[in-house]
């Protein structure tokens, strides 16, 4: 049996730092736990001067990565980097070394998930990756040990709490997007580039690894649809909630016959709901199992300690699978790589539900016979109509909420609509959740 499990950490910044403190401070804890010694041993950062605000021994801190792959003592190497290259690069090299490997990074495992995963079946060693989703919320854990009796066939949530926090504020408030950003920004609770947040790319990321572990399908980001929040105004907010909905950045992955829909968009959720009641910058993921029925796991999705808490959640059931000589005792996608099926993707097109249409029309007679004709002609029923004030010199909001129909006809009809000499702007779409058919549907 070995002796002790030592561990070399490579990224030293936020997260890193949060990690190596855990593993500093609470190591006696975890070796308790796992029982057998986990140690600490290398720490490879381009930064190893800079305070972190814990005593680190010098002696643990390099800025040469070989010190780490040619450790033969290392048996865990966590990579919190971040990035796609050199991350990649390191992770593979560790688990060609025979080294396990735990990370935070969702970015690429969403996007060379299939290569690292396969690579890792290749050489008998695990990947940890908690982290990459839903920070300190055990997400991956919950899917991939505590629903294994169950068919999941819906991953619903809310994961990213930079977005979360905007559309919550915009909802309170009535404050335009931009000045929520900047001021989010200004606070730390957004990134000074948060692209990734606001246009669903974060979001899609945790969505592709998510749907690899609940529906044993071989997923990636490109196979996301994606939709950001960033062309939502507060009036949006305002009509939303006299609907009786709240507008969230959702992610949702389902199957439906033998296809799977992958997609990231706002949407409507009807306010009694528990995911229009998550607001702030919290994270909230939602699972519909055929046993279980429904799950939902709710906390804060990021930050320096709950993802430190995350990666070390895995490094202590490496170490115990080590102590066992049980490596890969549970795989790392909940099943055998090799039984991964190929994904059959159901294509944004075949979608079908309910939408909320904001035009902005000129304040004239016939605006909604042309734009209900329109409808029309794709087979599109309006459910109801709103039209209050005057809007600009220019225009006038018009919203209204169809019947189901088909997401093809909706984007050839609103092609058409946004041409007309009547409309001053691209129609704003947001999709409609009926969350309590699909629910009773369980």
């Amino acid at each position: 049996m070995q002796q002790s499990v030592k561990v070399g950490l490579i990224g030293f910044g936020t997260v890193g730092s949060g990690t190596a403190k855990i593993l500093l401070e609470q190591q006696q804890l975890l070796s308790a736990r796992a029982q057998i010694p986990i140690e600490l041993v290398a720490i490879c950062d381009k930064d190893i001067t800079s305070d972190r605000g814990f005593p680190v021994p010098p002696h643990l801190l390099t800025t040469n990565i070989e010190d780490i792959f040619n450790n033969p003592d290392i048996s865990i190497v966590i990579e919190l980097i971040g990035g796609l290259e050199p991350a990649k690069s390191f992770i593979l090299e560790a688990v060609n070394r025979g080294k396990h490997v735990v990370t935070a990074n969702k970015a690429l495992l969403a996007t060379y998930g299939p290569e690292i995963f396969g690579a890792a079946a290749e050489n008998n060693v695990e990947i940890g990756f908690e982290a990459s989703v839903g920070g300190g919320i055990p997400v991956i854990k919950s899917v991939k040990e505590g629903l294994v009796a169950n068919n999941i066939h819906t991953v619903m949530g809310i994961m990213n709490g930079t977005a979360n926090y905007i559309l919550s504020r915009m909802t309170e408030e009535g404050l335009p997007f931009d000045q929520i950003l900047k001021d989010a920004q200004a606070h730390g609770y957004a990134e000074a580039d948060s692209t990734y947040d606001i246009e669903g790319i974060d979001t899609a990321h945790k969505l592709a690894i998510l749907a690899n572990l609940a529906f044993g399908a071989s997923t990636t980001l490109n196979d996301v649809d994606i939709e950001g929040i960033s062309r939502l105004s507060p009036i949006d907010m305002a009509f939303a909630k006299e609907l009786g909905y709240h507008i969230k950045l959702l992610a949702i992955g389902r199957a439906v016959d033998d296809e799977i829909e992958l997609r990231v968009h706002p949407t409507m959720v009807p306010v009694s709901h528990l995911l229009a009641q998550v607001d702030g910058a919290y994270n909230a993921f939602y699972f519909i199992g055929d046993s279980v029925g429904k799950v939902l796991l709710y906390g804060m999705g990021a930050g320096q300690m709950p993802t430190g808490s995350a990666v070390v959640g895995d490094v202590v059931d490496i170490a115990r699978n080590i102590r066992m000589n049980a490596a890969n005792r549970v795989p790392c996608l909940g099943r055998p790589f090799q039984d991964l099926a190929a994904l059959k993707k159901r294509p944004m097109e075949a979608l079908t539900g309910r939408y909320y249409f904001r035009f902005a029309a000129v304040d004239q007679p016939g605006v909604l016979a042309r734009i209900s004709g329109v409808l029309a002609e794709y087979s599109i029923s309006i459910a109801s109509v709103v039209q209050k004030g005057r809007g600009t010199e220019e225009s006038v909001p018009i919203v209204m909420l169809t019947h189901e129909a088909r997401e093809e006809n909706v984007q050839k009809a609103l092609g058409k609509i946004d041409n007309l000499d009547i409309v001053r702007d691209n129609t704003v779409v947001i999709r409609i959740e009926d969350l309590k058919s699909l629910e009773e549907s369980a």
